[in-house]
């Protein structure tokens, strides 16, 4: 195994980490600054207001792009499963 192979597994791991997280989150982020912006429009200082607007959109997200994400996970999966063979010697 070279050290190259071992970047560069390392670096798709990476990036499909990113972007199997990346609606959760930016989900969460948008829906917070929506809850602070009408937290300060209407002065309205409750910290725990804006935990379940999150978890209703992250729910939502999560179920709408589940399917992507597994199908992401697998293809990566597989990939890196057909890749051992190669690796190794």
């Amino acid at each position: 195994m070279s050290p190259q192979s071992v970047i560069d597994i390392g670096s798709q791991s990476a990036i499909i980490s990113m972007k199997i997280a990346a609606p959760a989150l930016l989900t969460i982020m948008i829906t917070g600054f929506l809850v602070s912006l009408f937290q300060a429009a209407t002065q309205i200082n409750e910290q725990t207001l804006s935990f379940i607007p999150k978890i209703i959109a992250m729910t939502a997200v999560l179920f709408l792009t589940g399917p992507w994400i597994l199908q992401t996970m697998i293809f990566f999966t597989k990939n890196l499963f057909n890749q051992i063979p190669g690796i190794t010697h």
